[in-house]
């Protein structure tokens, strides 16, 4: 009963989430592109050390990365897929107020953030591109909602096709604080502390971390729960192929579309497919 209020009242949202999901990001694999040169404690780790308390550079608390760059990119490696649901990410203040006069909101300005299965950002999803935020607007810390599957969540920002938006720094930086990945710590299972198993038809056992919905399903169902058998005379993955020419017209095994009472005149095959 407390689930189903929750999930519906906005201000109890985001405690439903941390209730349902956990930091699957902390203390796990990190990367930058461009390290700070003879700086390991501004290394990519600091983002997924649990520490945000001290936000200057002086505190060893933030990923800093190498000065007069293009391109900045970021990635924590979950270990394997994983569900996620949402990715909460704190960027260097030098623990002054947030705002148009903080020298780090123009860094911050025009970042991205993916969730792939390799460590190439294109082979994944996108799950927030910033085209609309100006140094008064954006948020610091943020939450991103990304609802989806993936061993690597990637923070990428850019600055390779000038002129760019009034506010923005000329160059790209890695200057994360602390970036939480919330989600389920094992494939297979969703709900209340990620206790809860996948139902048995997701494909891989993959299901969304805050429902029952699997990603996908195995071959012969759908739906978003997967319980319902592919119908109408399909069959397979997805039920996306067409049963063969099965005797009386019967419909075909809706997982491997086998004709279990024969074929018509004329074809034969376990498919009756061939004539």
């Amino acid at each position: 009963m407390f689930l189903c209020h929750c999930m519906k009242l906005p201000f109890l949202y985001s405690i439903c989430i941390k209730l349902l999901t956990e930091n699957i990001a902390i203390y796990k694999p990190a990367w930058q592109q461009y390290p700070y040169p003879s700086k390991p404690e501004w290394g990519a780790d600091r983002a997924v050390d649990g520490n945000k308390s001290d936000l200057s550079f002086t505190g060893e608390q933030c990923v800093i990365s190498d000065n007069s760059r293009s391109t900045a990119e970021w990635r924590v490696d979950l270990g394997e897929v994983l569900s996620i649901h949402h990715i909460f990410i704190q960027y260097r203040t030098a623990n002054v107020v947030w705002n148009r006069n903080n020298g780090y909101t123009g860094r911050f300005l025009g970042f991205s953030v993916y969730v792939s299965n390799t460590t190439n950002k294109d082979d994944g999803t996108l799950c927030f591109k910033d085209n609309f935020y100006t140094t008064d607007t954006i948020p610091n810390p943020t939450n991103i909602t990304c609802i989806t599957h993936g061993r690597y969540v990637i923070y990428y920002n850019n600055r390779t096709h000038p002129p760019y938006p009034a506010g923005y720094d000329q160059y790209a930086f890695n200057e994360l604080c602390e970036v939480e990945v919330y989600g389920c710590p094992e494939p297979g299972y969703h709900g209340t502390n990620c206790s809860l198993l996948c139902r048995k038809n997701c494909q891989d056992d993959q299901c969304y971390a805050v429902n029952k919905t699997c990603l996908s399903c195995v071959a012969g169902y759908i739906g978003s729960q997967c319980i319902e058998e592919c119908n109408g005379g399909t069959f397979g993955l997805g039920c996306i192929h067409t049963c063969g020419k099965c005797a009386q017209n019967k419909h075909c095994h809706h997982i491997n579309g086998s004709c279990m009472n024969g074929c018509d005149p004329g074809f034969y095959g376990y498919q009756c497919t061939n004539s």
